[in-house]
């Protein structure tokens, strides 16, 4: 790795551990415990796991450096550490842990500046792309418990207001190839590699589903109705006792949602956020729409179409735009508009086949079961995907939240299908083409 590129991942490891500090600035010493959930974790246990995860795989296992301390990993380990037992830890104060974070950090980068190493420079990526993940974790458990707004929020870089954008596009079938190719760089094992699917013809909204738009399925009682539930859904539907999106209520002045610890109007344009899989099932069959297949959404995102247009070319695009690394003008990303815009914003970010914004703003439920591509090998985090197969649904895209370095059409990020505390929403299909 040339200088330049090592300076550049120093600079990425250096901004996440900016952006941690950020996402916990004001927070009490209760506050970083916070509550027992299932789907949270303590953040005074969560950052410091976060910098474990460099310590472990750059440091120790590639370099065979010694831990940091002889209880490193009875802290941190998330693979040997139930999730239930990380508030009984005994965890160091938080002046303790920014200390265990500070060390991490400089011997990691006191590391990649020791001459070339192709496998500790991977290895130190991915710790940063995990610390970017921890970090919408972070986001999302202040959004869960209620906390303050985080203050990382950089007015106009989300780009121009858009309104609406209803209707859909049609996308002849073909041959895809689904999945990252050896030619992408740096990919997870989910990703890994691209084979050929058969595509049908279908036709996809060109944009997300926004507030606007699942509000008349609320009002209507789409909740109340078992009809557009399936067995599954309605039983969490029953058990979550919901009668529309957890953040939202209905005032003598109308509809608001809870974004942080503040209650504002639903922004009607905006993508919806916070609903679930099972949610935006109910939605689809009540409009009389479904949920794209995941490679349906790849071939919106990546695909182009053939030069008489009907069917799918063989190239492919890094990001539904082409192959430029999203700026302002494309996404929605990297936290700083602190929530979506609207669906029919950044005319800059459409796909070949005109979809927009299928790069931030809100991942994207997709109708796909998370599970391996052909000849699928797990990579030294062996936890990072094959434990969640089967069980968990494909998202794709990203949401405002994620950040633009590790984002792009092939990224997959599962969660179960029950989750609605997360940055999800979706986009739509016609039932038949």
């Amino acid at each position: 790795m040339s200088d330049n590129q090592t300076e550049r991942l120093i600079d990425q490891l250096r901004d996440a551990r900016a952006r941690t500090m950020a996402l916990i600035d004001g927070l009490s010493p209760a506050q970083m415990m916070g509550p027992r959930l299932a789907i949270v974790n303590p953040l005074l246990w969560e950052i410091g796991h976060a910098a474990y995860f460099y310590e472990y795989w750059v440091l120790r296992q590639h370099l065979g450096q010694a831990p940091a301390t002889s209880s490193v990993d009875t802290l941190y380990d998330s693979i040997t550490i139930a999730h239930d037992d990380r508030w009984d830890l005994p965890l160091p104060d938080l002046e303790a842990t920014l200390a265990y974070i500070d060390d991490v950090e400089q011997r990691v980068v006191d590391a990649l500046r020791q001459g070339d190493d192709p496998r500790r420079d991977y290895l130190a990526q991915y710790a940063v792309f995990h610390h970017d993940m921890h970090n919408e974790a972070y986001t999302y458990t202040r959004q869960t418990l209620g906390y303050p707004v985080p203050a990382i929020d950089r007015p106009g870089d989300a780009g121009p207001n858009g309104g609406a954008l209803p209707g859909d596009v049609r996308i002849p079938g073909g041959t895809f190839q689904l999945g990252a190719s050896t030619e992408d760089g740096f990919v997870f094992d989910n990703e890994k590699w691209a084979h050929p699917v058969e595509i049908a013809p279908f036709a996809i909204s060109r944009a997300a589903v926004s507030y606007g738009d699942f509000l008349p399925f609320v009002e209507a009682g789409g909740y109340d109705d078992r009809a557009f539930w399936d067995e599954s859904g309605w039983q969490w539907r029953l058990e979550a006792a919901l009668e529309h999106p957890r953040y939202w209520r209905q005032t003598a002045q109308g509809w608001e949602e809870r974004s942080f610890d503040c209650w504002r109007p639903l922004p009607l344009d905006a993508a919806v956020i916070h609903v679930s899989w099972y949610e935006a099932q109910a939605y689809c069959r009540w409009a009389g729409r479904r949920l794209p297949t995941e490679a349906e959404w790849e071939v919106a995102a990546a695909g182009e179409p053939s030069p008489n247009g009907d069917s799918l070319a063989a190239t492919k695009r890094r990001f539904p735009w082409g192959n430029t690394a999203p700026g302002p003008q494309q996404a929605n990303l990297d936290g700083f508009a602190l929530g979506t815009i609207a669906v029919g914003a950044l005319p800059g970010s459409d796909s070949a086949f005109g979809c927009r914004q299928m790069i931030g703003n809100v991942w994207e439920w997709t109708q796909d079961t998370f599970g391996p591509y052909p000849g699928f090998t797990p990579d030294m985090y062996q936890d990072y995907s094959q434990p969640l197969f089967g069980i968990t649904k494909v998202l794709r895209g990203g949401a405002w939240t994620t950040r633009g370095r590790m984002i792009r059409n092939t990224w997959r990020t599962y969660y179960g299908p029950e989750r609605n505390d997360v940055f999800a929403g979706f986009r739509t299909c016609a039932v038949t083409a």
